[in-house]
């Protein structure tokens, strides 16, 4: 999908930022759309439906973690990237933002030169993770089997266990979001009363002995992402 054809809601009840993203953005040839709280974000997403969603945090009516937590909510929006855009720096609001689904961060003040180099990255992401295909991903310099098992690093295969496979292929199945250590739990491990966040890092390591440490990056308090770097 190109650039032009692309679609990004703005939420933010501050005129003067709805107003220099928009401009930034239509400049780039981005399609835009604009909300003034969570409410209206939601409304205009159902209307819409934006490729990728910029919201504040800090918003009347309703906030912007609770307006993801409900687009999350939806199908529709099962895979759209959401970023939260936000003045608060306290490490509590990231992590909330992560665990009801963000897929990234951005801290005002805004600088729109670094702002639009944050978004075409973000979908460029969204390209990768349209190039999956249903039981194989190729990323990078990684092919992953998901029917046979198996992973090639250029073209040398590497062998992991079940679980390593499993979490790596969560991971890379979508480039750059961040997975929760709730969301990786239920995720692979599903209801088992045995596994503790101590086992996810083990697999993280074994994981990045095997590979190397350039595609599996931490979150700080928050858990894990794939990066195709």
């Amino acid at each position: 999908m190109s650039i032009a054809k692309h679609k990004i809601l703005i939420v933010d009840d501050e005129p003067d930022i709805l107003e220099l993203i928009e401009y930034n953005l239509n400049k780039e040839g981005y399609q835009v759309y604009t909300a003034t709280n969570g409410q209206e974000a939601v409304s205009e997403a159902k209307r819409v439906l934006p490729d990728l969603i910029i919201l504040d945090i800090m918003m009347p009516k309703m906030d912007g973690i609770e307006a993801c937590r409900i687009l999350r909510s939806m199908p529709e929006f099962k895979n759209t990237f959401m970023v939260f855009l936000t003045a608060r720096s306290e490490e509590y609001s990231e992590i909330a933002g992560f665990n009801v689904g963000a897929d990234d961060y951005i801290a005002k003040p805004i600088k729109p030169r670094s702002l639009i180099s944050r978004i075409n990255a973000i979908l460029r992401r969204n390209a990768q993770a349209e190039e999956v295909t249903e039981n194989k991903l190729e990323i990078a310099d990684l092919v992953i089997d998901r029917d046979a098992f198996l992973v090639f690093k250029k073209g040398e295969k590497i062998i992991l266990a079940k679980k390593e496979f499993e979490l790596l292929y969560l991971l890379a199945s979508k480039p750059g979001k961040v997975f929760t250590r709730d969301v990786i739990l239920k995720s692979i491990w599903e209801d088992s009363v045995v596994v503790t966040n101590r086992t996810i890092d083990v697999h993280i390591r074994k994981l990045r002995e095997k590979l190397g440490e350039m595609y599996v990056t931490t979150v700080k308090g928050v858990g894990y992402k794939f990066e195709a770097k």
